[in-house]
């Protein structure tokens, strides 16, 4: 497969919630145009984003809503569960393990880490928390391949190595640095910080974005 810009697999997540609600309300059918509205882009982008995968849908007619539904679950990989792993059970990994929504998207969190001795042998939803120096060997027990990094910055990189040499291909990381990993291994880095501060911008030239440049927003 050629590679896929990352917005076009943002949309694609998008194009799959949207299709949810529409499912919800029985609705069968629906258009590129329609589509585009409720996902808050241009029908040409939704079917330019879709042909990076195949054909889908009936030119003049639309979209199945439960066939393309199904159709981006696989693409997206979501036909199948993930186990997931949390290192950090501060706050935002506490919230984690409390946050159903992972679980109906087919993420189970099986197992969290901490080195708080307090927080050890604690039950938080359902999954246990283990000596941060169990990692490797509860990596290997419960088959995970998806991590979530929630620790300081500091010990951020450290984490992502040891995550790494315990056999973790995929890591998402909230912790306010940018992580080396090996090429084999996908990682997102999320810095809540930068989002605010790109909100920030936005909403300091407003003016000027909404106007020559609105064509950003697309």
């Amino acid at each position: 497969m050629r590679r896929i810009p990352d917005m076009v697999i943002t949309r694609m997540s998008i194009y799959s919630r949207v299709l949810s609600a529409l499912m919800e309300k029985g609705i069968d059918i629906i258009s590129s145009d329609e589509l585009g509205k409720l996902a808050n882009c241009s029908g040409t982008q939704v079917r330019k984003d879709l042909t990076y995968f195949g054909q889908f849908g009936t030119r003049g007619v639309g979209y199945n809503t439960s066939d393309l539904k199904s159709n981006i679950t696989k693409i997206l990989g979501m036909d199948k569960r993930w186990k997931v792993a949390l290192v950090g059970v501060g706050n935002l990994g506490s919230a984690f393990l409390s946050h159903e929504r992972f679980k109906k998207h087919g993420f189970d969190i099986v197992v969290s880490f901490d080195a708080d001795k307090s927080k050890i042998g604690k039950i938080y939803n359902n999954v246990e928390i283990r000596n941060i120096a169990e990692l490797k060997e509860s990596i290997n027990e419960f088959g995970v391949k998806i991590a979530i990094i929630t620790v300081p910055a500091q010990f951020a990189q450290e984490v992502s190595d040891l995550l790494v040499e315990s056999g973790i291909k995929a890591i998402l990381n909230f912790a306010p640095t940018t992580l080396r990993v090996p090429e084999k291994v996908i990682i997102r880095n999320v810095d809540l910080s930068l989002e605010l501060e790109a909100l920030s911008f936005f909403l300091t030239h407003k003016r000027a974005y909404d106007s020559e440049f609105s064509f950003l927003y697309l």
